[in-house]
């Protein structure tokens, strides 16, 4: 099994150094870039499984270079953490909204960033062999979990990480009101410092791409959401 490719977006050559020298000793396939051209260019040559995102880069902002990498279908699937000095909760919010999976504040510490990698890379990690119970159809959409693909009347959706799981914990359970609190947890994992409003934005998104679909998502006001239930004909 192959080591896990990370590209690295960032012009601070001494930040660039410690993030580097981290994931070099935990045996990671490193790539750099220091523009956000180099790092369009990079991911499209090398697909990594992550992208560590600094926002305030040359050439390309940042914001746009996550905008670019989920609007392609080359590379939607490549998760990203923005690594970013603004702390403040609407750029957080931006960034998501985007498509990326997770966010780091700078100044960070080694342990936090290794933590935050590790755990994304064992979310969007391949489960194995597929099994026939690992296709969801409800409605006019099909899941398909272990190769990450969503149909919709046969038509593929390009979903972020965040989208896809949020979609297939809703549908797989229809007619349960998740609150947005929970939904955090499950598709992030505990403790993680996402606001409710992040979870709204991720659910914008998810029904803008389902189209007339997006209305089974259903909002329970002042909780979370559900997916609607199928009605049985017999």
């Amino acid at each position: 099994m192959r080591n896990p490719k990370i590209l690295v977006v960032e012009d601070e050559e001494d930040i660039l150094g410690l993030i580097h020298f981290h994931l070099f000793k935990e045996k990671y396939e490193v790539f750099l870039a220091r523009d956000g051209e180099e790092a369009l260019t990079m991911a499209k040559q090398e697909h990594p499984d992550l992208v560590l995102l600094d926002l305030m880069i040359p050439k390309i902002h940042g914001l746009d270079v996550c905008q670019k990498l989920k609007n392609s279908p080359d590379t939607s699937d490549i998760s990203i953490i923005m690594v970013t000095a603004r702390s403040e909760e609407n750029d957080i919010i931006k960034g998501l909204e985007l498509g990326a999976e997770d966010y780091i504040v700078k100044p960070f510490g080694p342990k936090i960033l290794m933590a935050r990698v590790k755990a994304n890379l064992r979310r969007n990690r391949p489960r194995g062999k597929e099994k026939k119970g690992d296709v969801l159809k409800i409605h006019n959409i099909t899941i398909d979990h272990p190769k990450r693909k969503v149909f919709i009347n046969e038509v593929e959706l390009f979903l972020t990480f965040s989208e896809f799981q949020i979609l297939f914990l809703l549908a797989s359970h229809p007619g349960r009101v998740y609150p947005r609190s929970q939904i955090v947890d499950i598709v992030r994992g505990e403790h993680h410092a996402i606001t409710d409003r992040a979870v709204d934005v991720q659910i914008v998104g998810l029904r803008k791409k389902m189209g007339d679909s997006g209305d089974l998502i259903e909002t329970v006001r002042g909780v979370g959401y559900r997916f609607k239930e199928e009605i049985s004909t017999t």
